[in-house]
């Protein structure tokens, strides 16, 4: 099976699109939250992914719009979006929303999560001190998680336990199951490692490999959305940096 792993798509459909044309064939996405929040698109988005055969775990951004989860850690721009989403969708995207699941998901050997197995919607994985915390915790040796917006890979080697934190290389495949593994693939609609361009990656259950992929897409066109819904000057200008 060829798996589509997205995370933190972020309302940017424009970016979602390219994603989806630069991945080609696929059996089924493997969504890993916050389908909204931040941009413009966000029907557009739900209603894409709906299209597919998918698993989507609730997000920090999903549960708010839902009214799940209090906006006190969320910026002042970010709680803007979410009431503006809130306006901007059908009951019927609120429902999807307030039904997708906050805990830890398995899916054979791997498992999968928005923020962290330890705190699934919240905490950021951004650490080996953390890495390891968390890794304790999974039962199967890979869990996919997002949250951060940044494409990486913390491994613990099953000769010596180390756990060490990885880049993965574009395009190289990634043997997964030898080691325990936590990955994330990174943003879709809001990248913040300055790679403006949208991060994905791509799962080979047959051979158990995962690809580390990036993508171009129109950010101009998403910004002009943006500007049509008085959005803030910072979430329209960061788009541009991956920041």
């Amino acid at each position: 099976m060829r798996i589509l792993v997205v995370s933190d798509l972020h309302a940017n459909f424009i970016a979602f699109e390219a994603v989806l044309k630069d991945a080609g064939s696929i059996d089924k996405i493997w969504c890993l939250g916050d389908v909204v929040g931040y941009g413009p698109q966000p029907s557009e988005c739900i209603n894409c992914l709906q299209e597919f055969d998918h698993i989507c775990l609730a997000g920090n951004h999903d549960l708010a719009v839902a009214g799940k989860a209090p906006l006190w850690d969320f910026s002042k721009d970010a709680k803007e979006v979410v009431f503006w989403t809130r306006h901007h969708l059908t009951i019927e995207a609120l429902d999807w929303l307030q039904a997708l699941p906050t805990i830890l998901v398995r899916e054979g050997p791997i498992s999968m999560v928005h923020a962290s197995p330890r705190d699934p919607v919240w905490e950021y994985i951004t650490d080996i001190e953390i890495a390891k915390k968390n890794l304790e915790l999974i039962e199967t040796a890979v869990c996919l998680h997002g949250h951060t917006h940044f494409p990486g890979i913390f491994r613990q080697r099953a000769s010596d336990k180390r756990v060490l934190e990885e880049s993965p290389c574009l395009n190289i495949p990634i043997q997964l199951i030898q080691d325990r593994m936590l990955i994330n693939p990174g943003s879709v609609g809001q990248p913040r490692d300055e790679d403006p361009r949208a991060a994905y990656a791509i799962l080979e259950t047959d051979t158990m490999t995962y690809f580390q992929r990036r993508v171009i897409y129109d950010i101009t066109k998403v910004q002009n959305l943006m500007k049509q819904e008085k959005f803030s000057t910072r979430l329209i200008r960061r788009l541009r940096f991956g920041q």
